[in-house]
Protein backbone atom coordinates (compact mmCIF):
# COMPACT_ATOMS: atom_id res chain seq x y z
CA UNK A 1 0.00 0.00 0.00
CA UNK A 2 3.03 2.83 1.10
CA UNK A 3 5.82 1.05 -1.75
CA UNK A 4 6.49 3.09 -4.44
CA UNK A 5 5.50 1.29 -7.60
CA UNK A 6 6.45 3.94 -10.45
CA UNK A 7 10.01 5.74 -10.34
CA UNK A 8 9.91 8.97 -8.11
CA UNK A 9 11.99 10.71 -11.02
CA UNK A 10 8.82 9.70 -13.55
CA UNK A 11 5.99 10.51 -11.22
CA UNK A 12 7.59 14.05 -11.05
CA UNK A 13 8.51 14.61 -14.91
CA UNK A 14 4.97 13.37 -15.25
CA UNK A 15 3.74 15.83 -12.54
CA UNK A 16 5.27 18.87 -14.20
CA UNK A 17 4.16 18.19 -17.47
CA UNK A 18 0.55 17.50 -16.41
CA UNK A 19 1.02 20.98 -14.90
CA UNK A 20 2.29 23.06 -17.29
CA UNK A 21 0.40 21.80 -20.08
CA UNK A 22 -2.64 22.14 -18.04
CA UNK A 23 -1.97 25.56 -17.44
CA UNK A 24 -0.90 26.46 -20.81
CA UNK A 25 -4.29 25.52 -22.67
CA UNK A 26 -6.25 26.85 -19.86
CA UNK A 27 -4.79 30.47 -20.61
CA UNK A 28 -5.65 29.32 -24.08
CA UNK A 29 -9.21 28.84 -23.37
CA UNK A 30 -9.96 32.42 -21.94
CA UNK A 31 -10.40 33.96 -18.49
CA UNK A 32 -14.39 34.31 -19.04
CA UNK A 33 -14.65 30.43 -18.41
CA UNK A 34 -13.05 30.95 -14.76
CA UNK A 35 -16.16 32.13 -13.38
CA UNK A 36 -15.30 33.18 -9.69
CA UNK A 37 -12.17 30.67 -9.50
CA UNK A 38 -9.34 31.96 -10.67
CA UNK A 39 -7.11 29.81 -13.59
CA UNK A 40 -4.58 28.52 -11.01
CA UNK A 41 -7.36 27.44 -8.68
CA UNK A 42 -8.94 25.73 -10.70
CA UNK A 43 -6.06 23.66 -12.68
CA UNK A 44 -4.72 22.66 -8.86
CA UNK A 45 -8.30 21.72 -8.27
CA UNK A 46 -8.67 19.41 -10.85
CA UNK A 47 -4.90 17.87 -10.88
CA UNK A 48 -5.37 17.36 -7.12
CA UNK A 49 -8.32 15.67 -7.40
CA UNK A 50 -6.95 13.64 -9.91
CA UNK A 51 -3.51 12.64 -8.69
CA UNK A 52 -5.26 11.11 -5.27
CA UNK A 53 -8.15 9.96 -7.01
CA UNK A 54 -6.46 6.18 -7.67
CA UNK A 55 -5.10 6.33 -4.01
CA UNK A 56 -8.55 7.28 -2.43
CA UNK A 57 -10.26 4.56 -4.67
CA UNK A 58 -7.76 1.94 -4.45
CA UNK A 59 -6.98 2.33 -8.41
CA UNK A 60 -3.65 3.19 -8.06
CA UNK A 61 -0.72 0.81 -7.51
CA UNK A 62 0.33 2.81 -3.70
CA UNK A 63 -0.61 6.17 -1.77
CA UNK A 64 2.89 7.01 -2.05
CA UNK A 65 2.40 7.41 -5.97
CA UNK A 66 -0.31 10.01 -5.28
CA UNK A 67 1.52 11.54 -2.45
CA UNK A 68 4.83 12.68 -4.82
CA UNK A 69 2.39 13.96 -7.59
CA UNK A 70 0.47 15.94 -5.24
CA UNK A 71 3.99 17.25 -3.37
CA UNK A 72 4.78 17.57 -7.27
CA UNK A 73 1.79 19.63 -8.27
CA UNK A 74 1.51 21.80 -5.20
CA UNK A 75 5.45 22.35 -5.31
CA UNK A 76 4.78 23.81 -9.25
CA UNK A 77 2.07 26.26 -8.29
CA UNK A 78 4.03 27.73 -5.68
CA UNK A 79 7.17 28.38 -7.97
CA UNK A 80 4.92 29.36 -11.02
CA UNK A 81 3.46 32.08 -8.50
CA UNK A 82 6.90 32.59 -7.29
CA UNK A 83 7.97 33.06 -10.17
CA UNK A 84 5.46 35.34 -12.07
CA UNK A 85 5.54 37.47 -8.65
CA UNK A 86 9.43 38.27 -9.18
CA UNK A 87 9.78 38.54 -13.51
CA UNK A 88 7.43 40.37 -14.84
CA UNK A 89 7.96 38.38 -18.53
CA UNK A 90 7.14 35.15 -16.50
CA UNK A 91 4.23 36.78 -15.09
CA UNK A 92 2.76 37.58 -18.22
CA UNK A 93 3.16 33.73 -19.91
CA UNK A 94 1.30 32.65 -16.94
CA UNK A 95 -1.22 35.17 -15.35
CA UNK A 96 -4.17 36.42 -16.73
CA UNK A 97 -4.56 40.25 -17.06
CA UNK A 98 -7.68 42.53 -17.29
CA UNK A 99 -9.32 43.03 -20.65
CA UNK A 100 -10.44 46.17 -21.84
CA UNK A 101 -14.44 45.46 -22.41
CA UNK A 102 -15.27 48.90 -23.17
CA UNK A 103 -13.89 52.06 -23.94
CA UNK A 104 -15.41 55.54 -23.61
CA UNK A 105 -18.87 53.96 -24.63
CA UNK A 106 -17.21 51.79 -27.29
CA UNK A 107 -17.31 48.09 -27.30
CA UNK A 108 -14.03 46.53 -27.92
CA UNK A 109 -15.46 43.74 -30.69
CA UNK A 110 -11.77 41.73 -30.43
CA UNK A 111 -11.91 41.13 -27.11
CA UNK A 112 -15.73 39.64 -27.44
CA UNK A 113 -14.69 37.49 -30.16
CA UNK A 114 -11.55 36.53 -28.15
CA UNK A 115 -13.60 35.30 -25.01
CA UNK A 116 -16.58 34.10 -27.11
CA UNK A 117 -18.87 37.22 -25.19
CA UNK A 118 -21.67 38.20 -27.17
CA UNK A 119 -23.13 41.88 -26.86
CA UNK A 120 -26.46 40.86 -24.68
CA UNK A 121 -24.14 39.14 -21.80
CA UNK A 122 -22.32 42.34 -21.84
CA UNK A 123 -25.18 44.56 -21.21
CA UNK A 124 -26.70 42.00 -19.10
CA UNK A 125 -23.45 42.33 -16.87
CA UNK A 126 -23.57 46.27 -17.43
CA UNK A 127 -27.64 45.86 -16.04
CA UNK A 128 -26.30 44.11 -12.58
CA UNK A 129 -24.16 47.39 -12.16
CA UNK A 130 -27.58 49.54 -12.58
CA UNK A 131 -26.01 50.53 -16.16
CA UNK A 132 -28.60 50.26 -19.01
CA UNK A 133 -26.85 52.07 -22.06
CA UNK A 134 -23.31 50.98 -23.08
CA UNK A 135 -22.59 54.54 -23.95
CA UNK A 136 -23.02 55.57 -19.87
CA UNK A 137 -19.58 53.38 -19.57
CA UNK A 138 -16.53 55.30 -19.27
CA UNK A 139 -14.51 52.05 -18.88
CA UNK A 140 -15.09 48.01 -18.32
CA UNK A 141 -12.39 45.21 -17.81
CA UNK A 142 -13.05 41.77 -17.94
CA UNK A 143 -11.09 40.93 -14.91
CA UNK A 144 -8.52 37.64 -15.01
CA UNK A 145 -11.43 35.82 -12.51
CA UNK A 146 -14.12 35.56 -15.14
CA UNK A 147 -16.10 38.91 -13.89
CA UNK A 148 -16.73 42.02 -15.36
CA UNK A 149 -15.79 45.37 -13.49
CA UNK A 150 -17.23 48.63 -15.00
CA UNK A 151 -16.20 52.30 -14.21
CA UNK A 152 -19.15 54.41 -15.12
CA UNK A 153 -18.97 57.89 -16.89
CA UNK A 154 -21.35 59.59 -14.78
CA UNK A 155 -18.90 58.45 -12.09
CA UNK A 156 -21.27 56.24 -9.54
CA UNK A 157 -20.16 53.33 -8.05
CA UNK A 158 -21.85 50.19 -7.67
CA UNK A 159 -21.65 49.28 -3.65
CA UNK A 160 -22.14 45.36 -4.23
CA UNK A 161 -20.15 43.29 -6.94
CA UNK A 162 -22.02 41.41 -9.09
CA UNK A 163 -22.25 37.48 -9.67
CA UNK A 164 -19.48 35.90 -12.22
CA UNK A 165 -21.27 35.70 -15.98
CA UNK A 166 -22.07 32.45 -16.70
CA UNK A 167 -21.10 30.66 -20.37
Amino acid sequence: MFRLETPILELVIRGVVVYLLLLLLIRVVGQREAGGLGITDVLIIVLLAQAVGGGLTGDSESITDAAVLVTTILLCSVVVDAAAYRLSWFSVLTKARPRVLIREGELNHRVLRREFMTIEEVRSQLRLHGIEDIREVRCAYLEPNGMISVLPARGDIQDTPPVPPRG
